[in-house]
């Protein structure tokens, strides 16, 4: 009777070891994410470093369980597991801190040595986590007879446990208490757990002497755990932060009352808002005048758009100011407490704006969801330096081509380098499969170039023609935006690059142009 109850606890052990393997390594990329972003590459570096130290652990423990087998060397492992995965988010904070302004002043090696650091953090608690498997199987087999039966309740124990260290963080944890807390709360229920499974072992007194721990780790998140995640651009306050289940957002002002909008790593302002200013010499601004690409395009001929990456507003904020209350604006943005941040600071709700309606969905979803037709469809979904595969595909684009009217416009911000235009090039190639005339401008002072494709045949002059016809006293903002981006024309280059559903070489090719851009020397030409 002892040994089944001695057994049962293992299995509790047993899955919520499970359990806070997985949400470590979830926890993990939320953590390394607010500074280095969350692109395949850093998620194949934690995950397959995990699934190595993982490996370890499996061999170890193995061993161990058979020069040791017994419940305290177990759990005496596991509370060491479990300090040192609450240690993580103290220890690695003043890491990340200064590897974010490190990575803001492109200090490469700085940058690099702070992700190792930080994903070398993982391997001791990521490790002894690991062996726990081995370990009980080894404790809960009596008999050659049921060491089947055993082995296979063990790994479905905790892969039980995974599953919802999977999902408890991302859907719960994430949005309620962050990521530190996230680390703290799934790391103080595996060390409690496993210290009542240690205090039946030993007795209370002994046990005791691990209570150290948790004090520690309460002492040191008291002292560390103040302050942003991330530092704000110099000259900028912080006026709000927040981890979301998809990114972490930072609001900043600075003392011209201009109001920024970052997101994770914080390499790209995703919104920009002032009480008076409406055009700001950046991206968005370009945006506005895709429709006059068409010939004889006139304001009143401006009837809807949809913004596809609405962030928390800058452009239909802009489209609002020039063409109306009245007019149609459907945004899509992922991720919900940005439309609240841009509801609470950036002036994005139905007073300012009456006229439009925010979906937090996945663009392409939504977009598959609405009826249009659209005169302009606007994709500015950019997690700096990438564009989320998914909204570069020829069937995209086709989705975005059947939703537009007649003299509809497809307007999309893309990056690039001053030499490396492979991936304008790529999209240029993608959207001519489906559209009649692409038109590119380099947006001055940046990375970016704003692609215009066009349903109607058209010709990159015919933004000068429109240019001209604009009433500067009716239209000032527009006449404004129209100047400007018909002096940024470039010629439009395509490559032999195509992106299908079925193969979108997105991230490859960036990390391709990033790394391009860093062994060229073109940090230098940053500064």
């Amino acid at each position: 009777m002892q040994d089944e109850s001695n057994r049962s606890y293992l299995y509790v052990v047993v899955f919520f070891s499970g359990l806070t393997t997985l949400a470590v390594e979830l926890s993990a990329s939320r953590l390394l994410g607010a500074v280095f972003g969350t692109s395949n590459l850093v998620w194949a570096n934690i995950i397959g470093l995990m699934l190595l130290y993982l490996t370890v652990g499996y061999f170890v423990g193995g061993r161990l369980a058979d020069r040791y087998p017994h419940r305290k060397t177990l759990y005496t492992i596991l509370l060491w597991a479990a300090f040192l995965c609450a240690l993580i988010p103290l220890i690695a904070r003043p890491i990340l801190y200064a590897a974010a302004e490190a990575f803001a002043s492109f200090e490469a090696a700085l940058t690099l040595g702070s992700f190792a650091a930080v994903i070398f953090l993982f391997a001791i608690p990521v490790t002894m986590m690991g062996m726990t498997s081995p370990f009980a199987i080894r404790l809960a087999t009596t008999n050659v007879e049921n060491s089947g039966r055993i082995s296979g309740q063990i790994y479905a124990l905790s892969t039980v446990g995974s599953l919802l260290g999977t999902f408890l963080p991302t859907l719960v944890l994430f949005d309620r208490v962050g990521t530190a807390l996230t680390f703290l709360i799934v790391a103080g229920v595996l060390f409690l757990v496993t210290w009542i499974g240690l205090w039946q072992v030993i007795g209370l007194r002994r046990a005791s002497k691990f209570l150290w721990m948790p004090i520690v780790i309460a002492v040191l998140a008291v002292v560390t755990l103040n302050g942003p995640v991330r530092p704000a651009p110099s000259g900028e306050e912080i006026l709000f932060e927040a981890e979301s289940s998809y990114n972490y957002i930072q609001v900043t002002e600075d003392e011209a009352g201009y109001r920024y909008l970052y997101l994770n790593e914080g390499q790209g302002i995703h919104s920009q808002w002032h009480p008076t200013q409406i055009l700001y010499g950046r991206t968005w601004d370009y945006f506005l005048i895709a429709p006059y690409f068409n010939t004889d395009f006139q304001p009143e001929d401006m009837q809807s758009i949809l913004v596809i990456g609405l962030a928390t507003g800058t452009i239909a904020r802009q489209y609002a100011a020039v063409y109306g209350n009245d007019l149609k604006i459907d945004g899509v943005e992922i991720d919900p407490e940005i439309i609240e941040a841009g509801e609470r600071y950036f002036d994005m709700n139905r007073d300012a704006m009456p006229g439009l309606t925010s979906y937090a969905q996945d663009g392409r979803y939504v977009l598959n969801q609405l009826d249009g037709p659209y005169t302009v469809i606007g994709v500015d979904a950019y997690r700096p330096p990438y564009i989320p595969w998914h909204l570069t595909t020829i069937e995209f684009f086709q989705e975005i081509y059947d939703k537009l009217a007649d003299n509809g416009v497809l307007v999309i911000n893309v990056g690039r380098t001053n030499t490396d235009r492979r991936l304008v090039d790529a999209l240029s190639n993608t959207l001519s499969y489906v559209f009649a005339d692409i038109h590119a401008m380099d947006v001055p002072s940046s990375f970016n170039t704003i692609l215009v494709a066009t349903r109607q045949p058209t010709a990159s002059m015919t933004l000068i023609e429109n240019a001209q016809r604009i009433d500067p006293d009716a239209y000032p903002l527009l006449s404004q935006a129209v100047g400007l981006a018909s002096q940024s024309l470039v010629p439009v280059n395509r490559n032999d690059i195509v992106f299908t559903d079925d193969k979108a070489p997105v991230e490859s090719l960036v990390d391709s142009i990033v790394l391009n851009f860093l062994l060229g020397g073109g940090v230098e030409d940053l500064r």
